[in-house]
């Protein structure tokens, strides 16, 4: 799925018969109020690998193969929290599940739109950018 602004990105059905080990997530703090939804996910899988959701600018979804980044402060603007405790999303729920499958879906013109990794319960979550944010749901 090849973004005009970001290129292709990872391919998330390497994800596939691994397990989430792990879930790091970003947040926005601004005036002592977290963000509603995560700015970025981490998906760490049992081989090691580090599998990042975020959204562009051009409001497409970006999944990369990255770590998660250290915290840092935007002065008036609040700060960028990082971490695996610092908030609830849907992938949570799925820690130490097994990937059975992956689906993208994208546009010509704007690449990636929305992703859905399925798990071995029958359970998924979808993530996409909803007005230049991203959504996590099940």
């Amino acid at each position: 799925m090849h973004c005009p602004l970001h290129g292709a990105g990872t391919d998330p059905t390497r994800l596939v018969g691994r397990e989430i080990c792990r879930v790091v997530a970003s947040w926005h703090i601004c005036e002592g109020e977290r963000s509603e939804a995560p700015l970025d996910v981490w998906l760490i899988d049992s081989v090691g690998d580090s599998t990042r959701i975020t959204t562009g600018s051009d409001q497409c979804l970006i999944v990369e193969s990255a770590a998660p980044h250290e915290p840092y402060d935007m002065g008036e603007w609040g700060r960028v929290e990082v971490g695996e405790d610092l908030g609830e999303h849907p992938f949570l729920s799925h820690l130490g599940q097994t990937v059975a499958s992956v689906a993208e879906f994208a546009l010509p013109e704007r690449g990636r739109t929305h992703l859905e990794i399925g798990f071995q319960d029958g359970r998924r979550v979808r993530a996409d950018c909803y007005q230049g944010d991203l959504r996590l749901t099940r």
